[in-house]
């Protein structure tokens, strides 16, 4: 099979939407800027688990290391940068393309003028036609990822500009999609800039010190000590130098905004603030909901590890009903969807997620969980449950029905695939086995994220997107995408 082909195939056994990526970046004057890079890292590990990087500036000279694996592999005894006062660092998650050392980030640009060390989060749907223009430009790839094509895009325009910022600005404007970037550059500036549309998440935080930093979510800020100051604006970009932070503007201006909402249903770390609202508000609100909409009367309420839990929260406070451990998650055990065969993904899982007879025996159970994506996971836990004694099991999902693919970097394979597109709720409870179903509904999730300062994007329910994807495709080269 091709790299794409075999991407698809893992998605297609995973059952579960991926993380997105993380990115950092900080400008230290203490000179530990690789160190906290490291540590803000482990704070994003959830947003991506395939490969991890950190670039850092030495004199006029990039120096990075990244590598396949968690943070800590990749940074494990004997693996030092050198020390430095500017650092941006990553953690990959690929929606599309394969995993691979090539793809790994940041991409560390070397141009006539100079370098510069690049992190993406997003998804760049035109991605395939800017590489064409930039082959026949005479540029090469390494790699087969979308965010290569933006650090060699502002690579490109940085030899026709009369400055880094305003090559940063032109390449930005040819980007359709979703970006949250941070760059640095030879010339010991640190910036960073979001999509007009906002799709993904970026803030800043100040340190001791003078220091400042740029990160994905607060929760990488809260890791290393560092105070979060705002949310980068939807097509803003910002300078971070030895004189603070700066503010370039709104340089990318849309006519409409949207989060991607998946960040406050499952993506982001419960302890960070998107926007103005707490992830974790956000969650416990939809199981608030979900009990409103979807009241049933039972024993127990307990949700899917980790995803679950907030939710269960909510809506056990909501309706009354006891909130108990109904599993035992064992740590050690990777994703399942990497094991070769359905037999082998089948036991990991068992091996993951084990319910907790005690708690569920004999009981009538409400399940909350984040999404059903092709029910097969989801039909396997229903199962496990009952195997542990459970008299009845009425799930309940904080997320809407998916039945739309996303242009913009939530892993959605196919909208064939999807089960929502194929049965309906009637039928989804009867494939997974459970004595009731019931989903929140997208004003009820729009409700539950109303803490947010801007508007959200719920295309993937809805069908409705900020930007129309028109021809673009995710699959526009082989392997593409970060």
């Amino acid at each position: 099979a091709k790299p794409a082909a075999k991407a698809r195939v893992g998605a297609a056994a995973r059952d579960k939407l991926g993380e997105e990526c993380g990115v950092f970046g900080v400008y230290s004057g203490a000179h530990d800027a690789a160190a906290l890079a490291h540590n803000a890292l482990l704070s994003l590990q959830h947003r991506g688990q395939e490969s991890a990087g950190v670039a850092v500036l030495q004199g006029l000279a990039i120096r990075h290391h990244k590598d396949v694996g968690l943070v800590g592999d990749v940074f494990s005894k004997g693996r030092r940068l050198p020390d430095s006062h500017l650092a941006v660092g990553h953690v990959r998650y690929s929606t599309t393309g394969i995993n691979s050392l090539q793809n790994a980030q940041p991409f560390v640009t070397e141009y006539l003028k100079g370098r510069i060390a690049c992190a993406h989060n997003g998804n760049i749907i035109n991605s395939g036609e800017l590489r064409r223009q930039l082959i026949d430009d005479g540029c090469t790839f390494s790699a087969s990822s979308d965010s290569e094509v933006v650090s060699s895009l502002i690579a490109f325009e940085a030899l026709k500009r009369d400055s880094i910022e305003d090559a940063i600005v032109h390449a930005a404007e040819k980007l359709v999609g979703a970006f949250s970037l941070v760059l640095m550059s030879h010339e010991n500036k640190l910036f960073a800039i979001r999509d007009g549309w906002g799709f993904r998440p970026l803030c800043i935080g100040m340190g001791p010190g003078g220091a400042c930093a740029v990160a994905s979510e607060s929760c990488a800020l809260d890791g290393i000590g560092f105070e979060f100051a705002r949310d980068v604006l939807p097509g803003e970009m910002v300078l971070i130098d030895a004189s603070g932070v700066h503010t370039l503007g709104i340089v990318l201006d849309r006519p409409r905004q949207g989060v991607c909402i998946f960040e406050y249903v499952y993506f982001a770390r419960p302890d960070s603030v998107i926007d103005g609202q707490s992830v974790y508000g956000a969650r416990y609100r939809m199981g608030a909901i979900l009990a409103r909409e979807h009241a049933v009367e039972a024993d127990v309420v307990c949700g899917v590890p980790d995803s679950g839990l907030d939710a269960a929260a909510g809506y056990g406070a909501a309706s009354g009903i006891p909130v108990h451990s109904g599993f035992v998650k064992n740590r050690y055990i990777g994703r399942s969807f990497i094991y070769p065969t359905q037999t082998q993904r089948e036991t990991a899982i068992r091996l993951k997620l084990n319910p907790l007879a005690t708690n569920v025996a004999g009981k009538r159970l409400v399940l909350v969980d984040d999404s059903i994506v092709r029910g097969t996971t989801c039909a396997k836990i229903v199962r496990s449950l009952k195997a542990a004694g459970a008299r009845e099991v009425h799930v309940r999902i904080s997320a809407p029905p998916f039945r739309h693919e996303c242009h913009f970097g939530t892993d959605i394979d196919s909208e064939d695939a999807l089960i929502a597109n194929n049965l309906d709720v009637e039928g989804i409870r009867r494939q997974i086995g459970a004595d009731s179903l019931g989903f929140i509904s997208i004003d009820g999730l729009r409700e539950a994220c109303a803490g947010a300062r801007m508007p959200l994007c719920d295309g993937c329910f809805s069908g409705d997107y900020p930007v129309d994807a028109g021809g673009h495709s995710k699959m526009q080269f082989e392997g593409a995408a970060r």
